[in-house]
């Protein structure tokens, strides 16, 4: 049997594409590059995009045709092609680091920098490769809390291309925004602007091999998260509460933006913050000045971890100030919490990871 073009577009004359009811001949879709050699027949039929949801029935109804029209002999190759391309993902940003934590808030004032802060020091005194990406544009606290405020980073020239080299603080690697900028000025950037710059941190500087990179975020939902999550892939969120009902409602408005389904970065859990406080004379005592179990409450009810519960201590925001963070002195009571927290984030990421 000789096989030949008309042969196949007339056996092709049968098959209908249910979007629009016409034959796929008709409807202009079998492109013109029928191959045929011997038995082999191979040609391409265009649809309108890529997730077209009858494309691989209509694949099989075309070669199902030929075997019916034609010959069952025939060796049938449906190739596809589209009218709008989708346009390629961008590569990811710093693929020499293993896990890149965000840090967030639904509001400001409720210990999110403290959180990131603790973390990230808490990671590198479990022995992991440790940076701290201070990422809230508008509202810098690291230099602050790392008594760094006149730091200033220096460029290393590679290859043509001046790179950042972050600053080494309590081993690990620090940069933010605020090393750039007056600390009295207020940082007036369009949302743009602010994008821009926190992609050049990101991306100019030289990180190297990490186990891990904290990123304190900005309090809210803004355009500096969606340049986080379209440059870089986030290992996992954690968020930061105060345990009344407004930070809640917050907090609730920033699990569902990374759980949103065009963004899905999981989240690693829930810290609440402030929960209690607890006189320095009387320890045994627990006055719940913001109210009681707020966010153990939200943890269950959307099924993620409550990766801590840190009491209002005078000392934390003391030590702080002076530039030397509450796990500078693992010791205290409340250094040992956020060491807890520290380890059952480390437990939630490699949950995340083995499900990748």
């Amino acid at each position: 049997m000789t096989l030949y073009p008309n042969l196949i577009k007339e056996a092709l004359l049968t098959v209908r594409y249910p979007g629009n009811g016409k034959n796929i001949i008709e409807a202009g879709m079998l492109e013109d590059d029928i191959h045929i050699k011997g038995m082999n027949v191979e040609f391409s039929l265009i649809f309108p995009k890529q997730k077209d949801p009858f494309m691989k029935s209509l694949m099989k109804a075309a070669e199902a045709a030929i075997h019916t029209y034609v010959s069952k002999d025939v060796n049938v190759t449906v190739n596809a092609k589209f009218l709008t391309e989708l346009p390629p993902e961008p590569e990811k940003l710093l693929p020499q680091v293993k896990n890149i934590v965000a840090v967030s808030s639904g509001k400001g004032g409720v210990g999110k920098s403290t959180v990131a802060v603790n973390l990230a020091l808490g990671l590198t005194k479990m022995g992991y490769r440790v940076g701290l990406l201070d990422a809230d544009i508008f509202g810098p606290s690291i230099p602050k809390m790392f008594n760094m405020e006149d730091a200033r980073p220096f460029a290393e020239n590679i290859d043509g291309k001046d790179f950042i080299v972050p600053i080494e603080k309590y081993d690990m690697k620090v940069l933010s925004i605020g090393f750039f900028v007056d600390p009295d000025t207020p940082t007036l950037w369009r949302g743009g602007m602010a994008s821009n710059a926190i992609k050049q941190l990101i991306s100019d500087t030289l990180w190297g091999e990490l186990d891990f990179l904290v990123i304190d975020t900005p309090p809210g939902t803004s355009d500096i998260h969606l340049t986080l999550i379209q440059n870089i892939d986030i290992t996992g969120a954690v968020i930061v509460s105060t345990p009344q009902d407004v930070a809640l409602a917050d907090a609730r408005k920033g699990i569902n933006m990374y759980t949103n389904e065009k963004v899905n970065v999981p989240i690693i859990g829930l810290v609440e913050n402030m929960a209690w406080f607890t006189p320095a004379q009387h320890p045994d005592e627990k006055y719940f000045i913001f109210g009681d179990g707020g966010c153990k409450k939200l943890a269950e009810e959307l099924h993620v971890p409550l990766l801590a519960q840190i009491p209002l201590v005078k000392d934390v925001c003391e030590r702080g100030d002076n530039g030397e963070p509450v796990l500078t002195n693992p010791a205290s009571p409340e250094g040992i919490a956020f060491m807890q927290m520290t380890a059952k984030t480390v437990t939630q990421i490699d949950k995340i990871n083995l499900k990748k």
